[in-house]
């Protein structure tokens, strides 16, 4: 009699353990079959940074970048071009650029210099920014290359840029605090990675994948109106 209970209790350990694998694997399954194509960040304060597109647009778009990233070049050289012409340019989103500081002095003397442009001629800002991701080589990217005598070689084309005042911006460091700003911003994103693109408060979890990025711009327009 004992025995046979003994079996009855086997039996039913094994069904119940059975269950429990089909039903976990089934989350799994349900789990991995879910889009997620961005995950809910903090609302970015972009109040002094540099914004492209109308400033009531109903969207914002934020990069978190790095002058000397070579994801971020290719990011703006492929992604950021087709934002502007479906989006920006219609007046449906405005974005804004912020510095990360992820590769050290090179990065910080980019930044440096970037804010200046910024500060004096806000005109050129968008220009220049493209220029000196331009310069960024084409291999080696670890080498270094930003330098304030390659910063003024990429500002020279823009006549609007005091060459003086951003020369003497970048030996003083002048715009440091504009850079210090942008540094707590990244921290208070939990930003780990460049580019990180950030669409009304959600960051976006893959930034190479447009499709991803139109679609949560048209759920944020869809839900605005």
């Amino acid at each position: 009699m004992k025995n046979k209970n003994n079996k009855s209790g086997m039996k039913l350990l094994v069904l119940l353990t059975t269950l429990a694998v089909i039903i976990l694997v089934a989350i799994v399954i349900f789990t991995n079959q879910q889009e997620t194509p961005a995950v809910e960040t903090a609302e970015i304060n972009t109040s002094g940074q540099p914004t492209l597109g109308e400033e009531e647009a109903p969207v914002t778009v934020v990069e978190f970048g790095d002058f000397k990233c070579p994801s971020c070049k290719v990011w703006g050289e492929t992604v950021y071009s087709q934002l502007v012409e479906d989006y920006i340019d219609k007046g449906d989103v405005k974005f804004s650029y912020i510095n990360v500081l992820f590769h050290g002095e090179e990065s910080t003397l980019a930044s440096l210099a970037a804010e200046s442009v910024y500060q004096q001629s806000p005109e050129a800002y968008w220009d220049f920014h493209k220029a000196l991701f331009a310069a960024q080589p084409e291999v080696n990217h670890d080498a270094a290359w930003v330098t304030p005598k390659k910063v003024l070689e990429v500002a020279v084309a823009y006549p609007s840029i005091d060459q003086t005042k951003l020369k003497e911006d970048m030996e003083q460091q002048a715009t440091m605090d504009a850079v210090e700003i942008d540094t707590v911003l990244v921290e208070e994103a939990g930003v780990a990675q460049t580019p990180t693109i950030v669409i009304n408060g959600q960051t976006v979890e893959d930034p190479f994948d447009y499709e991803a990025i139109k679609e949560l711009i048209e759920q944020e327009l869809t839900g605005k109106q």
